[in-house]
């Protein structure tokens, strides 16, 4: 992943590739490869004040500035990049001879006869990124000049020119300190052998290309105190420390040296392909911390831990990864936080009680419980979450909010309120509700099924044989029910959900959940005819459509003002995390045949790490041709869902291998 300056030297092509180091508290360094700030979410350290929530921008920028002296004659070089109104300056990306990520984002600088390496790093388990300068050549010693730029506010805002900013610092033995506001962070950015120059002032009207894009506000102040600056030489390496602890004692290149390790160690298990073991780097990002438990990040950079996400991702990212005890620390902060037999849809920002307005979300903990069994075979763990398990069952058998409830005619399970949305197609623009999709969703009924089933494997392992079967029971009747009731037969399909006498026929991805789940729902024949109609309307390089083109109310682009993106979000727009699934699909139906086609698709989707944010995988793509990606630049699910098949099914290997997916032994 590397791209040299034949690339980079177009300015709208560097901004629009991006990169992201996470600090597995939920905290983050991130930006453009071109230097400058293209979102409100960029930053060299936003920090989480409440770990993995409460994101500050600690510090948005440090600027760079080569000053070369020859005699009497100085020349200065700035290596920053800022976009104003009508104007980029410095233009610093000019300099840009590389960058690369491998283990860390490394930008090589070429200028004056100087060449200078710079690596970032986030520090894990602490707010703290590093910013590491290597002078790989230079003819002569120069002065580096580090510009501090800060704002100091919450992630989702933006700062402008005021005259409350704190204007106090203290600079001694290398280390400055200061805080900006009242509650906020302190900020200590550690410099070597620098000194400290004060210049005091505001910087105005920065430019953020992608807020703009989005119909949002796009421009933002931001205050310096002064600038660093420090004499380097041929040979020379400095290490900053930028964080909101003090990092007296502490030394930057012993930390990268130990993070580095840190992530060599993830990546052992994925020696034999790169973009495994990139992915493996990325599953890292998502993993954080909750109190003394952990969990998943949905996205970077605005998503907080919400249920439905963490347990499609965490086959993924934990178990395929090998980390075991991270998925047991995430089930069970889970397992603490249901209410009324439902997992919360999303944990707050700013500590208000968690979301449950989600049908999904805990049919989807099933899955994880699941596959995290039958990675581990662990038995205490089984034992304390089955009292969760069967407190689910019942509340769904009796009802619990939304209207959420088997019904009792056939078994299946239904829901929705009026101005609620509880699927994973949840999007609501004021009193509008995108896709209600209330009554039986088909996606819904798959889980349902699975989870019935998985009790039924559960208990078995429980030595409660009768519980089992009764399980058992149910299960019959809801695939019996299914297949009566969501069977499209004019376009030999599954109807996308079903309420009262509506049946709605709209061809969405949705229904493959029926032939890719552990336990699937139809025959092959039928399931044949479902994977056919989803790979001709649904499927592009870059993951699912989530409505068919054919369909009136289809989307092509993702774009426009919150109206108009939310409008699209499930109407068309291409969701990565799919692939998942349709793989899961391929296998089932096609068996060892489907192993090429879905090796193929799943290699053509590879390149979709050398674009947008540089490693990961985005949340969302527009619909048509380029595929541009959209939404959140990386996306837990998406990382999962193709980590995860990549090494079910042996997807980059070089000849297919007999593969089978997990399933009880006992047939339902």
């Amino acid at each position: 992943m590397k791209f040299d300056n034949t690339t980079l030297s177009d300015f709208d092509t560097a901004l629009g590739l991006e990169w992201i180091e996470a600090n597995g508290l939920g905290g983050y360094a991130a930006g453009t490869v071109s230097g400058a700030n293209a979102r409100r979410y960029h930053g060299l350290l936003v920090a989480a004040q409440q770990p993995p929530v409460g994101r500050m921008v600690a510090l948005s920028k440090l600027d760079e500035t080569l000053v070369l002296t020859e005699g009497e004659d100085t020349t200065r070089i700035e290596l920053g990049t800022n976009q104003y109104p009508g104007v980029v300056h410095p233009q610093g990306y000019t300099h840009l001879k590389s960058f690369e990520r491998e283990f860390f984002p490394v930008f090589t600088y070429e200028a004056g006869g100087i060449e200078l390496r710079k690596t970032i790093a986030a520090v894990h388990g602490e707010s703290t990124t590093l910013v590491i300068y290597e002078v790989l050549r230079a003819p002569a010693p120069f002065t580096l000049e580090l510009l501090p730029l800060s704002s100091c506010r919450d992630f989702h805002s933006l700062s402008h020119a005021n005259d409350y900013i704190g204007r106090q610092y203290l600079f001694e033995d290398g280390i400055f300190r200061t805080l900006n506001y009242q509650g906020c962070p302190e900020i200590f950015i550690a410099v070597p052998g620098a000194t400290f120059t004060e210049q005091q002032g505001w910087y105005y009207n920065f430019e953020y290309a992608v807020e703009q894009q989005r119909g949002l506000d796009f421009q933002e102040d931001l205050y310096t105190l002064g600038k660093f600056s420090v004499t380097l030489k041929y040979g020379d390496v400095l290490g900053v420390i930028v964080s909101t602890d003090d990092p007296e004692g502490k030394n930057a290149l012993k930390l990268l040296a130990n993070e580095r390790k840190r992530r060599e160690k993830l990546t052992e298990k994925f020696s034999t392909h790169a973009s495994l073991q990139q992915l493996a780097l990325a599953a890292d990002q998502f993993i954080v911390k909750r109190g003394a438990l952990s969990t998943i990040l949905a996205g970077y950079h605005w998503f907080a831990d919400w249920g439905r996400d963490t347990m499609i991702a965490l086959p993924g990212l934990c178990l395929t990864t090998e980390r075991f005890g991270e998925a047991k620390k995430i089930l069970l902060q889970f397992a603490g936080s249901v209410s009324e037999g439902m997992l919360p849809n999303r944990f707050s920002d700013y500590g208000e009680a968690p979301e449950y307005n989600t049908i999904d979300a805990t049919l989807w903990y099933f899955q994880a419980v699941y596959h995290y069994y039958q990675n581990t075979e662990d038995k205490s763990f089984l034992k304390a979450v089955m009292p969760v398990l069967r407190d689910i069952m019942q509340w769904h058998e009796k009802g619990t909010r939304y209207n959420i409830k088997v019904d009792p005619e056939d078994g299946l399970l239904g829901g929705g309120q009026e101005g609620v949305q509880l699927t994973w197609m949840d999007v609501k623009v004021g009193d509008w509700v995108v896709t209600p999709r209330r009554g039986k969703p088909v996606e819904i009924n798959a889980l349902w099924y699975n989870a019935l089933c998985i009790m039924n494997f559960l208990c078995a392992e429980s030595d409660k044989d009768e519980e089992a079967k009764a399980y058992e029971l149910k299960a019959a009747r809801v695939k019996t029910s299914f297949n009566a009731v969501f069977w499209n037969k004019e376009q030999n399909v599954l109807y996308d959900y079903v309420n009262d006498s509506e049946k709605n026929a709209e061809l969405r991805p949705n229904q493959l959940y029926a032939i890719s789940l552990p336990f699937p729902l139809l025959t092959k024949e039928r399931a044949k005819k479902v994977l056919s109609a989803v790979t001709k309307h649904l499927l592009t390089p870059r993951g699912l459509r989530s409505l068919s083109p054919q369909d009136r109310e289809y989307c092509p682009a993702y774009g426009g003002d919150v109206r108009s993106r939310d409008g699209a979000y499930h109407q068309g727009t291409v969701w990565s995390y799919l692939l998942g699934p349709y793989v899961d699909a391929v296998m089932v139906v096609k068996e060892e045949k489907g192993w090429a086609e879905a090796s193929q698709l799943v290699q053509k989707f590879l390149a979709h790490l050398n674009e947008g944010c540089v490693g990961t995988v985005s949340e969302i793509f527009d619909a048509e041709a380029p595929y541009a990606p959209r939404g959140c630049v990386a996306q837990a699910w998406g990382v999962g869902e193709i980590l995860r098949v990549i090494k079910q099914y042996g997807l980059l290997e070089a000849a297919p291998r007999e593969v089978t997916q997990a399933k009880s032994t006992t047939a339902v």
